[in-house]
């Protein structure tokens, strides 16, 4: 959760046309300030894959966040290649009933990573699982450490993971 406010912790740039308020100035508030304000957020990361065979890994680029993990199902119904971000410069695509990943793109002889789309479905279920798990332990924290704000921050993370709002422990 704090990982995620940071990546998205910057000032309004009102000369930039940003129309976000102003930082507040109590400690808390200051720190949710991008997390509660930004319409689009970034979860930095997204999903690595390992090839356990071969030790090769495909890792997301820099500018590639959590937020969007549901692109993978685009891979999988052939909406590809679709780009993981940069440096490395990650590649993801169907090829016949396999996704084929390439670790950077940029390299001649980059290694390249094939997972059976009927194994890469249920590893995006359980990434769905694990989010939401995430989120629901998140709000329940935010629940009781941060209960005049907890809608709000649970709602933010919610839009950085692509999942729906959870339910708050006070109205289960």
């Amino acid at each position: 959760m704090r990982r995620i406010a940071e990546c998205n912790d910057i000032d309004p740039d009102p000369d930039a046309g940003d129309d976000r308020p102003p930082r507040p100035a109590d400690p808390v508030g200051s720190f949710l300030h991008g997390l509660l304000t930004f319409d689009s957020l970034f979860a930095s990361g997204g999903l690595r894959v390992t090839d356990s065979s071969t030790g090769v890994a495909f890792l997301p680029g820099c500018c590639n966040g959590l937020e969007e993990w549901r692109v993978w199902y685009e891979v999988i119904g052939g909406g590809g290649p679709v780009s993981f971000g940069h440096d490395p410069d990650a590649i993801a695509e169907l090829s016949g009933d396999a996704v084929r990943l390439t670790v950077d793109a940029e390299q001649d002889n980059s290694p390249v990573i094939y997972v059976p789309t009927s194994e890469l479905l249920p590893l995006l279920k359980g990434v769905e699982r694990d989010l939401t798990a995430f989120l629901v332990l998140a709000a329940d924290w935010s629940a009781r450490h941060l209960p005049e704000r907890a809608v709000s921050v649970a709602a933010a993370l919610a839009r950085a993971l692509a999942l729906p709002e959870p339910v708050l422990p006070s109205s289960r």
